[in-house]
């Protein structure tokens, strides 16, 4: 047998490769990871993390406002990004402390340099030749910017994060969750916000009734430009000037793109193995998230899955307990909960009614559009929608999607439910939580047929 100087070498420490690193180690094996930028991943540095900590920022604009009609007078109202933005920098530091030492305390050995793999069990790292037994790649993914005339002058959601003052106005191009959630945080914290968009709904994907209330939802405080797209960027003494195909001008001071995430494989040395990759340039991995390449294995964003930093970790337990244990699992992909952090927020989980009829399965409807409790005394117009869909064959519920406040923290506990194959009557039979947002989950009584 060969002698390798690790039993598992991982290409990236971010979730899905800090979980398999500390997996297999605590399994007996040893196990060394290599991170370029910075540890924790997108989640943790430019993603979830700080997302949500602005996103809570931009909550308290709401709060403050809605105060008021409880009896609260708070006369001066004024936001510093600075503080928010030092403060963001300390958590992130210390999660990234944290991560580093999870690696360390597990005996992990760690590379802070790039890794590019050199053959089949040998990587390369600062001039040195390192070999394992087993390669993991998770480096995740990268923001993707379309091509065109002044491309270069846009922001991705990398930088946001670091912008050292908040545009006065500002642009945010694209339709998915990273662009709906930026465009609501950022016309809370006071930039002049407007949304652009080459569909004529919101985050496509998502249930439709979801993307028709939501949309409307969102353009009730950022200015939305639907069914366009940039052609060209131009920059000035007053700004930037985007120039749309519909002949439109709009001037502002920044804009960002987020129009996507493409897997981040350049520089890793791929063609010097026999690793496939997809169309949009994923790690074709097999259920055991091994690649064409044997000893050469993929989680996370870098493969073309779901691209959500629970579903890596999942993924990287199940890859270091099946190299390094009699364990196997296979990974599922159903039912797994999310939620979009825009105002107001959406969770969602299950099928949605489109992929019930793309599937053919009959589904009873329930829906109900309803304003919260705190909103009668608030003034807010914002409202709240909640759709169930219910399999007619087994009344097992397999979707559910809400649009309302902690939206995510209320999903979460039904997401338990139906992977447990809770049933409509079940949910009927439960006492609800009253007054609250969630009890209209056990209270929905009017349903229709989904109707190809």
């Amino acid at each position: 047998m060969p002698n390798f100087d690790y039993d598992l070498f991982v290409i990236g420490a971010g979730s899905g490769g800090v979980r398999a690193s500390r997996i297999a180690a605590g399994l007996g094996a040893n196990v060394a990871v290599a991170e370029e930028r910075y540890f924790g991943g997108t989640c943790v540095n430019v993603g979830c993390v700080p997302k949500k900590l602005f996103s809570y920022a931009a909550h308290y604009r709401d709060d403050i406002i809605d105060s008021r009609g409880f009896g609260w007078d708070i006369p001066e109202r004024s936001f510093n990004w600075g503080t928010l933005l030092a403060n963001k920098n300390k958590e992130i530091n210390r999660l990234n402390i944290i991560y580093k030492s999870i690696l360390e305390d597990n005996g992990v050995a760690v590379f802070e340099a790039h890794a590019h793999i050199v053959n089949s069990h040998t990587v390369a790292v600062n001039g040195q030749l390192i070999s394992a037994k087993y390669i993991l790649i998770a480096t995740g993914g990268w923001p993707w910017v379309p091509d065109y005339q002044g491309s270069e002058h846009v922001l991705t959601s990398n930088d946001v994060f670091h912008m050292e003052t908040l545009p006065p106005r500002f642009l945010v191009v694209g339709g998915g969750y990273i662009s709906v959630e930026f465009a609501s945080i950022f016309t809370r914290l006071g930039s002049e916000t407007t949304l652009s968009y080459r569909g004529d709904q919101l985050l496509r994907g998502f249930d439709g009734d979801i993307r028709q209330f939501i949309t409307k939802q969102i353009g009730r405080d950022v200015n939305l430009r639907l069914e366009t797209e940039i052609v060209k960027i131009a920059k000035n003494n007053n700004g930037l000037r985007v120039f749309f195909d519909s002949g439109s001008e709009l001037e502002v001071d920044a804009v960002l793109s987020a129009t996507g995430r493409t897997p981040l494989t350049a520089g890793l040395g791929l063609e010097n193995v026999n690793v496939e990759l997809s169309a949009s340039g994923s790690v074709v991995v097999n259920n055991r998230f091994q690649t064409t390449e044997p000893s050469i294995f993929a989680v996370g964003d870098v493969i073309d899955r779901i691209a959500l930093t629970p579903v890596a970790l999942a993924e990287g337990q199940i890859v270091a307990r099946a190299l390094f244990s009699d364990s196997f699992d296979v990974m599922s992909y159903k039912c797994i909960p999310t939620a979009v952090f825009c105002h107001p927020n959406i969770a969602t989980c299950g099928l949605t009614e489109e992929e019930t009829l793309n599937q053919g399965i009959a589904v009873d409807v329930y829906t109900s559009t309803i304003k919260p409790l705190k909103n009668t005394l608030s003034g807010n117009e914002e409202m709240g929608m909640i759709k169930l869909l219910v399999e007619q064959s087994s009344d097992r519920v397999i979707g559910v999607h809400l649009v309302g406040p902690d939206a995510g923290e209320l999903v979460q506990g039904l997401a338990v439910a139906m992977n447990a194959g809770a049933t409509k009557q079940q949910f009927d039979a439960t006492i609800g939580i009253h007054p609250t947002f969630a009890e209209e989950f056990v209270t929905m009584r009017a349903k229709r047929q989904n109707i190809d």
